[in-house]
């Protein structure tokens, strides 16, 4: 394999650990079906539609990408077997040869010219692959070399192509997502085929035995959304699905004694946070006390500050997360590439944010109605919660109104008045799909971010985030992340909360590799060696 030398991953500080418990197991619940319970489901199996993580890993067992993650979001091998730098603008791809989608046609350059057009330009996505694309054009050199050109060096190159998924020119480049929803367009080269997709249901998928990276171990795959923690815990117990991720916080300890369970665990590059609306004067969901208009009093940084030291991440962790948590300083964990070492976690002051509310000249606060989704995050409605009761102590009266994943992120985006985003202060979390800090100040922070729901924009940290992008050398992109990541984070752009820990839950006998992207995917699902 050849590794690009200027996009190198970094790992994550916080090490990955697997729990077994040994004893006799259960059968899975059909002769080599895997079926698996899953805590989100995909908004689309239209690998392009939808930058989520539920939608991205559907995408992952389906499709390949040129360059795909490993475990750790390491760059390896995928469609691209090689890639280096030809010149100071040109990247140069060497593709797979013998590949063949599940239809049977031939895998080529033309292929990866389509599905770079389609991928930033689908209608009404919630959030593009945009991000990813940017700039780039994308040349054919012969069937199996393409050329990527930027008009500025670009060391993220391999990074970035690694979050769109190949579709086939023939049945997909021209295809609606309804047409990949029906299965009319998902032809993949990945390791999964596409069966069916029942929303609401499941997503069934058969084993491409002809995969070039070697069949999976299960020759069908059952992908059922399981909402409810609870109701997940049971499913796996009752045997009614062979593993289960988001095992509940409140419920791990329990599974742990469970001599037929085994459980994966480790730490995520996801960050959960607050987003604040900071482009509007009048802001849709905030008033005085008595219900007046008012200001929007978050576009004041002393607002924002007074917000997150009114937070308790500490107790949020200890009595939300049952210890399943990483407080969070800024947009990545330590160990990632671009994180800053200036930056902790604020700690809690109540008395500071009462303080910083009357600098502002709200020394009585105001009253704010803060949204989030109740089915996508690990215990997100809950953490909303506990974030309102906290603001409600130095003067802010918040409420809370959460709403499933499917509604919430369309609202939250572009459910406002010229398809401006609809809320005023909402909970989101973002996982880092390039593996360092360029990912979220790309997407969150810059002020043409694809997924700026607070439309947060300061053209000093967008001037050093695009310096960032052109540094060659890693040492200075390094720097230059740090340094826009510490601007973003003291001027309020987000106020980050804490980093999930993920614990996934399997029948004994079965074994899974924990994922910093969280990822769910049934091609990494072992059985155990007698």
């Amino acid at each position: 394999m050849t590794r690009p030398p200027f996009a190198q991953v970094l790992l994550a500080g916080a090490a990955l650990l697997s729990l077994s418990m040994s004893a006799s197991g259960l059968e899975l619940a059909e002769e080599n079906t895997l079926t698996i319970g899953l805590s989100s489901e995909a908004t689309a199996v239209d690998p392009h539609f939808h930058t989520l993580t539920p939608n991205n890993q559907i995408a992952a067992m389906i499709f390949d990408a040129l360059v795909n993650q490993d475990e750790t979001q390491q760059l390896i091998p995928g469609l691209a077997t090689e890639w280096k730098p030809v010149d100071d603008l040109t990247w140069e791809f060497k593709l797979r040869e013998g590949v063949k989608f599940h239809d049977g046609t031939d895998f080529t350059a033309d292929d990866v010219l389509c599905s770079f057009e389609r991928a930033p330009n689908v209608p009404n996505s919630p959030a593009s692959f945009a991000l990813y694309v940017g700039n780039k054009k994308v040349t054919k050199v012969d069937d199996h070399t393409v050329h990527f050109s930027t008009p500025e060096p670009y060391p993220l190159m391999a990074n970035d192509v690694s979050n769109i998924a190949i579709v086939s020119d023939e049945t997909g480049c021209n295809a609606t997502t309804e047409e990949f929803n029906s299965g009319k367009a998902t032809t993949g080269t990945g390791p999964w085929k596409f069966v069916e997709f029942i929303p609401g249901d499941r997503i069934v998928l058969d084993a491409n035995k002809d995969y070039w990276d070697g069949a999976p171990a299960f020759d069908k795959l059952v992908l059922k959304p399981i909402k409810s923690g609870p109701s997940r815990v049971a499913a796996l117990l009752a045997g009614d699905v062979d593993m289960i991720n988001d095992v509940p916080t409140t419920d791990i300890q329990r599974l742990e004694g469970d001599d037929n369970v085994t459980l994966a665990q480790g730490s995520s590059n996801r960050v959960i946070y607050l987003h604040l609306d900071q482009f509007r004067e009048d802001s849709p969901h905030i008033t005085a006390k008595d219900g007046s208009k008012i200001k929007n009093p978050l576009l004041d940084l002393k607002v924002r500050q007074a917000i997150s030291k009114a937070i308790s991440r500490e107790a949020i962790r200890d009595r939300v997360m049952e210890g399943q948590s990483i407080l969070a300083g800024q947009l990545l964990p330590k160990g990632f590439f671009g994180v800053s070492e200036n930056l902790k976690p604020v700690e809690y002051d109540p008395e500071g944010a009462k303080a910083l509310l009357a600098e502002a000249g709200l020394p009585d606060g105001f009253k704010v109605l803060m949204h989030g989704p109740n089915d996508r995050y690990i215990n997100d409605a809950r953490i909303l919660e506990a974030v309102a009761q906290m603001l409600n102590r130095v003067g802010i009266e918040a409420s809370v109104e959460t709403m499933p994943r499917s509604v919430y992120f369309t609202r939250a985006s572009q459910g406002g008045p010229g398809e401006t985003p609809e809320f005023s202060l909402i909970l989101v979390g973002w996982g880092a799909g390039s593996g360092e800090a360029s990912s979220p100040l790309r997407s969150l922070i810059h002020s043409d971010g694809p997924a700026n729901r607070g439309r947060y924009s300061n053209p000093e940290v967008d001037a050093v985030i695009n310096e960032a992008m052109a540094a060659v050398d890693d040492d200075k992109r390094q720097e230059l992340l740090a340094k826009a990541t510490e601007m973003a984070i003291n001027d309020g752009a987000i106020i980050p909360i804490h980093y999930q820990v993920n614990t996934w839950g399997l029948k004994k006998g079965l074994s899974y590799e924990p994922r910093t992207d969280e990822y769910t995917l049934g091609q990494s699902v072992t059985r155990d060696a007698d």
